[in-house]
C-alpha cells in the first residue's frame, strides 16, 4: 500500500505539474492525501462510469489524464462527478499537459505506436516541447499512412488530408493540437498527426502538400494510458493499478 500523497509524488517526479500550461488544472484535485490506496484506476476522463468502477473495484483513487475539474465549479450537485467523487471516498489525481510534454508522457506514446525513431522537437512550451518530430522506417504514401495510423490506435474513423509526396518525416501532438500544423511545417514534416484540427489549418495542409491526420482527441491520447499504468505499478508494486473497462468518448462513424 502506499498513501494518494505518495503516489502524487512519484507522478509528481516524472511529469512535474509545475510544469503544466498556464490554463490547465493538472493536479490532485479531489480525496484526502493520507487515504492508503491498495487499488487505482487509470483512465483519459473521470466520468460517472469511472467512479462506478472504481467503487465496485474497491479502489480508492483514480488517475486520469484529463483534469476532472477543469473551470470554478459554481455548484457541486449530486449528479456531478467531482460529488461522486467524494462520496465514495475516491480521490483523484489528473495528470494533464504536464503529462503531455514529459520524456515518456503522451506525445512519446504516441511517438512510439506509429513506430517513429530519431525524435527531435518541433515546438516548445517554455522550455519542454509540446509537439515532436520522427522518422519511419519506410515511406508510406499518404493515404497508406494515414490507414496505419488508423490501425495503430484502434480508430473507428479517421479524418485525413492526402499530400502531394511519400510520408517519412512525421511530427505530432496529442489531443488538440492543430495550432501546432504551421510548426510541422516549418520544421520539414511530410505529415502532422494530431485529435483536433480546424477548418483553417485542414485548409492550410491541403495548400503545403502536407499530409494531415486527425486521429481524434481521445484516441491520439488514450493510448498513453496502459504505459502509464505499467510505470505505476512498478512504482508502487504493492497496488493494482486497473485501466477502465470500456472506456470512450462516444463518438460512432457512420
Amino acid at each position: 500500500m502506499a498513501a494518494i500523497d505518495e503516489i502524487y509524488r512519484y507522478l509528481n517526479e516524472i511529469a512535474p505539474f509545475s510544469t503544466a500550461m498556464d490554463f490547465d488544472n493538472a493536479g490532485f484535485l479531489v480525496g484526502d492525501g493520507k487515504t492508503e490506496v491498495t487499488k487505482a484506476l487509470v483512465t483519459l476522463d473521470i466520468t460517472a462510469q469511472s467512479v462506478r468502477q472504481a467503487r465496485e473495484k474497491g479502489a480508492q483513487l483514480i488517475v486520469s489524464h484529463h483534469p476532472v475539474i477543469f473551470h470554478p465549479l459554481k455548484r457541486l450537485l449530486s449528479n456531478s462527478v467531482p460529488y461522486l467523487l467524494a462520496k465514495e471516498g475516491i480521490g483523484a489525481i489528473c495528470a494533464h499537459t504536464n503529462l503531455d510534454m514529459a520524456p515518456g508522457g503522451v506525445n512519446d506514446c504516441l511517438a512510439a505506436a506509429l513506430e517513429l525513431s530519431g525524435r527531435m522537437e518541433v515546438a516548445f512550451y517554455g522550455e519542454l516541447p509540446c509537439c515532436v518530430m520522427g522518422t519511419l522506417a519506410q515511406p508510406m504514401e499518404p493515404k497508406s499512412f494515414a490507414a496505419f495510423v488508423k490501425e495503430r490506435l484502434s480508430c473507428e474513423g479517421i479524418r485525413y488530408v492526402a499530400g502531394n509526396r511519400p510520408v517519412r518525416k512525421v511530427a505530432l501532438c496529442s489531443g488538440a493540437g492543430g495550432e501546432f500544423l504551421f510548426d510541422a511545417m516549418e520544421k520539414g514534416a511530410d505529415a502532422f498527426v494530431t485529435g483536433e484540427v480546424k477548418h483553417h489549418e485542414i485548409l492550410a495542409a491541403k495548400e503545403a502538400g502536407l499530409t494531415l491526420v486527425d486521429g481524434g482527441h481521445f484516441k491520439t491520447e488514450d493510448i498513453a494510458m496502459e504505459p502509464l499504468r505499467e510505470r505505476l505499478s512498478r512504482a508502487f508494486p504493492g497496488i493494482e493499478f486497473f485501466l477502465e473497462e470500456n472506456a470512450g468518448d462516444g463518438i460512432r462513424y457512420l
